[in-house]
């Protein structure tokens, strides 16, 4: 397990009646101590894991087709279309910042979850409505034989308002469900520890069979163009989700929020700054510890790294006047625990950033893998398959390798290694992430080489231009799947692991914010390379018609980038120092701090 994994089992602390309370610091819904047996655990997390897999269900109902709906129904055309979609898919990420911002500082996560996913509700129950009272005329319209007519300019803007209440409700939601559910397991524990480990892979599982079942049945309703359906089948699975959610608070644990971490930011480097000439003594001596006496969170320990920060903790003589006065002045003194968090931020910035190509990979399998398959061979018999139906196989590689980590890999590294460690640490897992994204890549290349030998190069609508079998991409499919359970799992459970307590929504949001700029980068990278290729009137590497392309080398241009980024991950991995927080053995946590590089 991550080096937050705790191996004293057996020391409790004792309320009056000698009930058993966590160790945590986490509170029940009328904030007193939460009892461990009385709350929280897989009670209260298997209803968090229904309550994803709802909402996911009810996200991709809409999300999955939103391209064919804006070019069948409102009339646009594919550039404008794909377009649309990248800015909404987008702002859905940035929203879940909002979200974690909220969370930490003032609303705490049961608040911000119930909130957003009210806005969820209310937007998807809006874009409902629209469609059937005014977008979807005349009726019967918004298959791709019956496009619908134009329509009037508020009709468009009441869609647009729905659809962004969608992307709030969602973005806001998504990143504090995460972190909630994890919160339902006390660290501090052994048992439960180990417990919060497995959340992860479940809440990961449970997203992806929610979408299974957008992808395939509402995806099928709304290729038919029977939207409505779809619309209201979505709005009714987040209102279950939304009552699931509340049926289940007497159960859940809590944390307070702990106020503005900018605020606390800020403060750390002016006092920092304010005491740029100090002569600090070296190791952490002289540091100021005290610690607010109503803070819930636990102390972080003193690190080595960012010295510079350290002056913000460092004690003055003006400091000790202020004291002896009875003044304190935030803006010049910070305690070791406030800069740490600093630091763990600072730590954790490079290892998000190397998160982003791979998610750039991830991408693909909602735009160029679907553009591929839709050039190949599509029929079996008299059957057609959907070339976005294809991600199917995506989701059921992530459930058959989630298996596979969690019942066959992880128990033998654990013996290999001999140690509780539970297995592979989160940094090695993202690692071997990035290297079966490699692997997806260079599978799609070779893939689209043997598709463009099969092809007609002469055609003006090439749909089905090759004879080579859509199910070829099955590999690069499976493979993107057991990437994802590598490195969007371990990203999970390592951002949750190393932000600081009063962050922990916001280390979620960083895991939604690096595939949000994964997908701008995605276009960036397409729109440069595009202008690059197309030089001397040829025709690029992915144009209009694949055929005369060569997607091959798109595909092979993306191992090549993420290969360069698994070597600076590598690095960044190495310099990575773990949290470190109060009551944790010093030989346990030199032991981890080992065990945590790849």
């Amino acid at each position: 397990m991550a080096c937050l994994e705790v191996c004293n089992e057996g020391k409790f602390k004792e309320d009056e009646e000698g009930t058993t309370n966590t160790l945590d610091g986490s509170v029940d819904m009328h904030g007193r101590p939460a009892i461990r047996a009385k709350s929280g655990r897989w009670v209260a997390g298997t209803i968090i894991l229904l309550n994803q897999g709802l909402a996911t269900l009810a996200f991709f109902g809409v999300g999955v087709n939103l391209v064919l709906f804006l070019t069948r129904v409102l009339q646009q055309n594919n550039a404008t279309a794909a377009n649309s979609v990248s800015k909404w898919t987008g702002t859905v990420y940035i929203f879940s910042l909002v979200g974690a911002f909220l969370s930490d500082s003032y609303w705490g996560r049961y608040k911000t979850c119930a909130i957003f996913q009210i806005i969820f509700v209310i937007g998807l129950a809006l874009l409902s409505l629209s469609s059937q009272l005014f977008l979807l005329k005349p009726k019967g319209c918004g298959s791709q034989e019956n496009p619908c007519e134009t329509h009037e300019s508020y009709q468009i803007a009441l869609f647009n308002i729905s659809i962004y209440l969608i992307a709030l409700g969602n973005g806001g939601y998504q990143p504090n469900i995460a972190t909630f559910g994890a919160d339902q397991f006390d660290e501090e524990d052994h048992r439960e520890g180990h417990s919060k480990v497995a959340f992860f892979s479940y809440f990961y599982l449970a997203l992806n069979l929610g979408s299974l079942f957008s992808n395939t049945i509402l995806g099928y309703f709304e290729d038919e163009g029977i939207w409505a359906i779809g619309f209201w089948a979505s709005t009714a699975s987040a209102f279950a989700a939304l009552v699931l959610f509340l049926i289940g608070t007497p159960r859940y644990r809590h944390f307070k929020p702990n106020g503005n971490p900018l605020a606390r930011f800020c403060q750390v480097l002016v006092a920092a700054v304010k005491k740029g000439k100090v002569d600090m003594p070296s190791g952490g001596e002289e540091l100021y510890t005290e610690e607010k006496k109503e803070s819930s969170n636990r102390k972080i320990l003193y690190t080595h790294g960012f010295k510079f920060l350290d002056r913000a903790a460092y004690i003055s003589s003006r400091d000790l006047d202020n004291h002896k006065q009875g003044l304190q002045d935030p803006w010049r003194l910070c305690p070791v625990t406030q800069v740490e968090e600093v630091k763990c931020i600072l730590r954790l910035l490079p290892i998000w950033l190397c998160t982003i190509l791979y998610s750039v990979v991830f991408t693909q399998m909602a735009s160029l893998f679907v553009e591929q398959g839709a050039a190949m061979k599509t029929t079996v018999s008299n059957f057609r398959i959907p070339p976005a139906s294809m991600s199917s196989f995506d989701i059921l590689s992530v459930a058959v390798f989630i298996f596979f980590y969690r019942r066959i890999l992880d128990p033998i590294v654990s013996r290999i290694k001999k140690s509780d460690s539970k297995g592979l640490t989160q940094l090695q897992r993202m690692g071997i992430g990035l290297v079966i994204a490699i692997l997806a890549m260079v599978s799609a290349g070779i893939v689209e080489c043997y598709r463009l030998k099969y092809a007609k190069k002469e055609c003006l609508h090439c749909d089905g231009s090759s004879s080579l079998s859509i199910f070829w991409q099955i590999p690069q499919y499976a493979f993107i799947g057991a990437s994802e359970v590598f490195m969007y799992v371990g990203q999970l459970e390592f951002f949750n692991a190393q932000a600081p307590d009063g962050l922990k929504s916001f280390g979620s949001a960083l895991c939604m914010t690096s595939i949000s700029l994964g997908n701008y980068v995605s276009s960036l990278l397409v729109s440069m390379v595009m202008k690059i290729s197309t030089e001397d009137h040829m025709p690029g590497w992915i144009p209009g018609n694949l055929n005369k392309g060569h997607l091959d080398w798109f595909y092979f241009l993306l191992a090549t980038l993420t290969s360069i980024d698994l070597i600076v991950y590598i690095a960044c991995a190495k310099w990575y120092k773990c949290i470190k927080l109060e009551g944790r053995f010093e030989d346990e946590e030199q032991e981890k701090q080992e065990n945590f590089k790849v």
